[in-house]
């Protein structure tokens, strides 16, 4: 299955922070902001996380559900969780099956090494399951805003 922006986005299966299976499927006739982060406590992607949590309520108003996903184990996101408060589902994607099926699973370089990590990307997928919009190589600063508004413009 390939994705493409007007088709119906990938459906997958993975563990959440309680250890329970969770599909994309099962939030069909509610909107899903889906964001692929690197990894649970660094800095970028904790102010990422608390961006979505300080806008939860608006999200959550306009009808629209926000998971996060990463390679970290369930125990790493309930340390997250409890930390930062977050309000959301957070899937442990430890294979990155899912960051490949959406194509965010990339070589990376730092420090003139190579190696494979998730490409900080998010997806808004309407309530029928069709992808809407897709942000890939996602800069943290007013991402979150960006993606409310269209949410707001767009979906509700």
């Amino acid at each position: 299955m390939t994705l493409e922006v007007g088709k119906q986005a990938p459906d997958f299966s993975l563990l959440n922070q309680n250890e329970e299976r969770v599909s994309l499927s099962q939030f069909k006739g509610k909107n899903i902001i889906l964001y692929f982060y690197p990894k649970d406590m660094t800095p970028g992607c904790t102010t990422q996380a608390c961006d979505f949590r300080d806008h939860f309520k608006e999200f959550k108003e306009s009808d629209t559900v926000i998971i996060g996903v990463s390679p970290d184990p369930v125990e790493r996101h309930q340390k997250f969780i409890a930390k930062h408060d977050l309000p959301f589902i957070l899937l442990a994607d430890e294979d990155h099956e899912v960051a490949e099926l959406y194509g965010v699973w990339k070589l990376k370089k730092m420090f003139g090494r190579e190696y494979y990590g998730i490409e900080r990307s998010t997806f808004i997928i309407d309530k029928e399951g069709t992808l809407k919009k897709e942000y890939r190589k996602v800069k943290v600063k007013d991402h979150v805003k960006e993606a409310l508004q269209y949410v707001k413009e767009h979906l509700s």
